[in-house]
């Protein structure tokens, strides 16, 4: 019998291990203590949006469960907690006066956190955009980018002497082209000019949202704590030909131009791609850049979250609106319950092109988003024979695959660290099932199972085998062994 061979990968001491959500996602609580509207509010109830006709109504009602939330996160060790906070439920009408209730739950959640030891990385927007503020235009109107200032300086002035980690927007890509052309997501809308006009928006509201953390002081190293930091965090995927073709090489480039570079290159250089400008200029549309605006993206940030999930293995074809590419996944590959592939080698691919092309200035990494959605085996634990057990009261949630899934990723990360490059902390998607957008309920990315019936939640395998390597501060794996 050949014996087992281990991969050892320690990690640096004070790397933050963490798990995020967002709040449309989890908080449920629609209508509690003043909260105001949401277009995801609205979105769920156009008929067809959303699988089964699922809503966020009560999601996982971790509004009213987060001290229990709060235990399953010290159960699991976790050293950070990222999650959002929803601006309608601070400002209803995305605009003053601030909602006292809304914002004394984020407070209460913060000082429990800290109590526990978990350092927050807040959220300021992941994509629930008061639907007050949509009925002006929401993002391809100017002034939301200054609503979003006001609101993010509540959010400062309440929290911010105590929370040190700060991100402005979550993945714009997803809000402005998900949300705007292809209409996926929020608002719904299918139109190639709301998109670029809300994608400028949404980079200028980060900007802004800097601007303000700065008048603040909060940068400042007489702040009570030293220096808190701040950054924005971006979706970005290894991108691939899916052929030899000069068309399908071309797309490739075009794909990573419009769907990364488009939102990095104002953050750090200033300036948007030129390949991208001549996209657009071909389609008849250009960002609506005003004097300054560029400079105030490109204000100096501390630290850039990466989401990375899958590659894009990119096809040419004219047919297909927008952009004129299509992404496939390569025959035999190993693919997740969304047809997914996985592509574990895609982040370090990322974080050494993002330190190549981009980090001419001092910029630690955050992995903010990473993991996948696999079906999970519900099963009795009682009785069972062989081995430890390991189980929640008489409940065993099996998911090898995104233990796998998780462990491949990490040693990814691990071999960046050992590259020199600054990643300071991996946060899993998801702590816990919970609305997966226009999937509704049906796919589920936790490491806690949540029976959405009962609101029980259920530590899973992967759970249990995250929380070793939180605690031991090291991955360890048998790559024979991987089940994808």
């Amino acid at each position: 019998m050949q014996e087992a061979i281990t991969i050892e990968c320690p990690f640096p001491a004070g790397f933050l291990w963490g798990a995020a959500t967002s709040a449309y996602q989890i908080e449920g609580a629609v209508g509690a203590d003043g909260r105001g509207e949401s277009i995801w509010d609205r979105f769920v109830r156009e008929p067809g949006r959303i699988d089964n006709g699922d809503t966020g109504d009560v999601a996982c009602d971790h509004y009213h469960r987060w001290r229990e939330d709060l235990q399953l996160m010290q159960r699991l060790g976790l050293r950070s907690y990222r999650f959002s906070v929803a601006w309608p439920r601070v400002m209803p009408t995305g605009k003053e006066p601030v909602n006292k209730a809304g914002l004394d739950f984020y407070d209460r959640l913060v000082d429990g956190l800290l109590a526990a030891g978990i350092v927050p990385l807040v959220t300021l927007y992941h994509w629930d955009l008061p639907a007050a503020l949509q009925d002006r235009g929401g993002w391809t109107h100017r002034d939301t980018a200054y609503r979003f200032r006001d609101y993010a300086a509540a959010v400062f002035q309440r929290l911010g002497d105590r929370v040190e980690r700060w991100l402005t927007v979550n993945e714009p890509y997803v809000a402005a082209i998900l949300g705007h052309a292809f209409g996926v997501h929020a608002p719904g809308l299918k139109d190639p000019e709301a998109a670029l006009r809300a994608a400028h928006h949404l980079l200028l509201a980060h900007g802004l949202a800097v601007e303000a953390f700065d008048d603040l002081g909060l940068r400042s190293p007489g702040r009570p704590g030293g220096p808190a930091r701040i950054g924005l965090a971006v979706d970005i995927h290894a991108f691939a030909p899916a052929s030899d073709r000069e068309a399908d090489r071309q797309a490739a480039v075009r794909a990573q131009t419009l769907e990364a570079r488009w939102f990095l290159e104002p953050v750090f250089l200033g300036r948007y791609p030129a390949l991208g400008l001549e996209w657009y200029d071909q389609m008849g549309v250009r960002p609506p850049v005003r004097d300054g605006d560029l400079a105030l993206v490109s204000r100096p940030i501390d630290h850039l979250g990466v989401n990375y999930y899958r590659r894009h293995v990119v096809a040419d074809d004219p047919s297909r609106p927008l952009f004129g590419y299509r992404h496939q996944v390569p025959p035999g590959r190993p693919v997740t319950e969304l047809e997914w592939e996985v592509y574990p080698e895609g982040l370090y691919e990322v974080l050494t092109w993002v330190r190549d092309e981009y980090l001419t200035r001092p910029v630690a990494l955050l992995i903010t988003e990473n993991g996948a959605a696999y079906p999970d085996v519900v099963q009795a634990a009682r009785g069972e024979a062989g081995g430890e057990l390991v189980h929640d009261g008489e409940v065993r949630i099996r998911d090898p695959q995104r233990r796998d899934y998780i462990a491949l990723h990490l040693y990814q990360v691990w071999r960046a660290l050992q590259d020199g490059l600054p990643v300071e902390g991996y946060w899993v998607w998801s702590l816990m099932d919970n609305f997966e957008w226009a999937r509704g309920y049906r796919t589920r990315f936790g490491i806690v199972y949540v029976d959405f019936d009962t609101q029980a939640r259920i530590i899973k395998d992967s759970g249990r085998w995250y929380a070793q390597v939180c605690r031991e501060n090291r991955l360890a794996f048998d790559p024979e062994r991987i089940r994808l």
